[in-house]
């Protein structure tokens, strides 16, 4: 029986990963080891390995991170002033969602969602 997923995204630089999602995005380390990183909020855990010679021009990492309470964490971002992606601006999508994203140091693009 499947239980949860955490998705592994690439990371050029351990330590600007780490300082993106915990002073960015508000995340917690959970985990630290050899070309390793793994954070978590709140029932969400992401991994990062180490990929030193990632071009981020040419990265296709994606994750979409349903949350119940999308407003809120777009105001909360935006007064950190973290920057949203250029054509993800919160709004409401034809298939019922009401979605933002924002692309990491390494352009993994993070989107997230809240059902309508």
């Amino acid at each position: 029986m499947l239980t949860e997923i955490n998705p592994k995204l690439p990371m050029r630089d351990k330590n600007a990963t780490r300082d993106y999602y915990i002073n960015q995005l508000g995340f917690k380390e959970i985990g630290d080891y050899e070309g390793y990183l793994m954070v978590q909020k709140d029932k969400i855990e992401i991994h990062f390995f180490e990929f030193k010679d990632l071009n981020p021009k040419e990265n296709y990492g994606q994750v979409y991170i349903r949350t119940n309470d999308i407003e809120s964490l777009y105001k909360s971002l935006l007064a950190n002033k973290t920057e949203i992606h250029p054509n993800g601006a919160l709004n409401t999508k034809p298939w019922g969602q009401k979605e933002f994203a924002l692309l990491d140091p390494d352009t993994n693009l993070l989107t997230f969602g809240q059902s309508i």
